[in-house]
């Protein structure tokens, strides 16, 4: 397990309670810290929603909702690595599952040294994805800023008859003195609400 000190959170959604009951066994033996369970689909994503696990392990034929359409639900709004247990291989499922989101698959029955490494691949893959998708949002951010500053400067130089080093410099400085980021200032030219 991860150097994490917190236990990783699981949320179990087995039909058949055996199973779900070996599962638990099987996770607290190892320190994983089952904070929820069901047998149904659609608990089984607003257990996921209430109780924000690190990981949701997932039978695929379950009433309610099955686990591929939790599976879906789960990973699309990403609340928790997805990791589906059943009973089934064939390979048109498993791609099914592949797409609803699931970051690994396990086939029953499977022992304890099958469980725990599909586990730590779906919390890897997990948190792969989670780090792609901040660096996104932060690449986006920084474009959205980049043209923020450049409406800025074109409408400080065709407004203003400044030079563009000039505008640049009107930018800074005022950042400065109002102690906030240029995209701000930026926002305010653009919006007139800032003249030199």
């Amino acid at each position: 397990m991860s150097a994490d000190p917190r236990p990783t959170r699981v949320v179990i959604a087995e039909d058949e309670a055996i199973i779900r009951l070996d599962l638990k066994e099987l996770l607290q033996e190892d320190g994983y810290d089952v904070v929820g369970e069901t047998g149904r689909g659609d608990e089984a994503v607003e257990l996921v929603r209430d109780l924000r696990p690190d990981l949701v392990i997932l039978d695929i034929k379950m009433p309610g909702l099955d686990g591929l359409s939790a599976a879906r639900a789960i990973a699309g709004e990403r609340l928790a690595a997805v990791l589906m247990v059943t009973a089934f291989s064939q390979r048109e499922l498993v791609e099914q599952a592949r797409d609803a989101g699931a970051l690994a698959y396990l086939v029953k029955p499977f022992q304890k040294s099958d469980l725990i490494p599909a586990i730590e691949v779906a919390l890897g893959r997990f948190a792969e994805l989670s780090a792609l998708e901040r660096d996104v949002e932060d690449l986006q951010a920084r474009l959205e800023a980049r043209k923020n500053i450049d409406r800025a400067k074109g409408r400080l130089m065709d407004d203003h008859a400044l030079a563009e080093q000039d505008a640049w410099r009107f930018l800074q400085q005022q950042a400065m003195a109002n102690r906030v980021k240029i995209d701000e200032i930026a926002r305010r030219v653009v919006d007139g609400e800032l003249t030199p």
